[in-house]
């Protein structure tokens, strides 16, 4: 079973990096909305700040690189470079799922980033069905002290696991076994999609559970419909994997929606943004956080500084889309009138 856990981490990777995964025809639906063009901003550009705190670290940015790998060396290589890229940027950054460490000890290694990034604000990750199948508060509480994390990512991902031969597919009367793991831990629980969004509904049970944020991780990035499709080699659950290619709700649509049901959550926003122009739209739609992996991914698997660069190039778009409409700050980005739904 620990193995191809590993070969399923492997493969994941491979086909990320080398695979076209995104949707054919889903989008994340922020090409809708535009900022409103201050000509006159009467602001300097270095007086815009990006700086949020969120669980009680400071961020230089409010970026996230989400949850992607671990469990096998490329995966420990790619983490470290992200961690560092992280640590120098001051960013947030989220491991991959960390089952295959806690049921093969010796891949603990390939998740443990403090090493280059002793600062940064770190998220443990588990699927959440694993609790549907034996794990309890106290393998999650492994999982954050495995990583000296400051929170741990949740991950929901019943269609992923509907796609392919073996998946996890118990997922009844888990919202109780989430309220019980927030109940215990001592930190922070996010619960986190994978790339299909979070509807209302579902948003409600996570707050019901008391998760203290909800990651969107809406459609329109990363299909892992089509990359279940490349790793499976039996005709009828490609097929099924193809039929669910634009399956979701688009990120800017699930943001919205659980804005609207959740005044009063912490809300990331991921799922296909690609630059500091969405970064900014999702901050201004109700992110308090925006994360990005591919983009990342794609840098780390050449360099830390590759890494660094992405992460510079991505800040720098945030900063200057928030001088050309006049905001100084975050909270002003969200004010009424900066983002406005483009005309059909």
């Amino acid at each position: 079973m620990p193995a191809r856990h590993t070969q399923r981490k492997a493969d994941h990777l491979r086909i990320n990096l080398e695979e076209d995964v995104s949707f054919p025809n889903l989008t994340t639906g922020f090409e809708r909305f535009r900022f409103m063009h201050q000509a006159l901003p009467e602001l300097d550009l270095d007086a815009v700040s990006t700086e949020v705190s969120l669980f009680g670290k400071r961020l230089q940015a409010p970026l996230l690189i989400s949850s992607m790998t671990g469990g096998t060396t490329e995966a420990e290589r790619i983490n470290l470079r992200l961690a560092e890229a992280a640590e120098a940027a001051g960013i947030a950054m989220g491991v991959g799922s960390q089952r295959v460490a806690l049921e093969s000890p010796h891949q603990t290694r390939s998740f443990q980033v403090r090493r280059v990034a002793p600062h940064i604000l770190l998220f443990a990750n588990l699927g959440a069905v694993q609790l549907n199948k034996g794990y309890s508060a106290e393998d999650c509480l492994r999982a954050v002290e495995m990583i000296q994390a400051d929170a741990l990512i949740l991950h929901l991902n019943p269609l992923q696991e509907a796609v392919q031969i073996g998946g996890d597919v118990h997922w009844a009367g888990l919202a109780q076994k989430i309220e019980a793991v927030c109940r215990a831990l001592p930190v922070p629980v996010i619960a986190k999609e994978v790339g299909w969004g979070i509807s209302p509904r579902t948003a409600q049970l996570l707050a019901d559970a008391g998760v203290a944020a909800i990651d969107v991780a809406g459609g329109g990035g990363t299909s892992w419909s089509q990359v279940e499709r490349h790793r499976s080699d039996d005709p009828l659950m490609q097929r099924l994997a193809r039929s669910f290619f634009d399956w979701g709700i688009p990120t800017a649509e699930s943001l919205l929606l659980v804005n609207e049901t959740l005044p009063e959550m912490i809300l990331f926003a991921s799922g296909g943004l690609r630059t500091g122009i969405d970064v900014a739209k999702s901050l201004a739609l109700g992110a308090d956080l925006a994360g990005m992996a591919a983009p990342f991914l794609h840098a780390a698997a050449d360099s830390v500084e590759a890494v660094a660069a992405e992460i510079e190039a991505v800040a720098t778009e945030l900063r200057v889309a928030m001088f050309v409409s006049g905001a100084r700050d975050l909270q002003a980005l969200r004010e009424p009138g900066r983002l406005v739904i483009d005309s059909p």
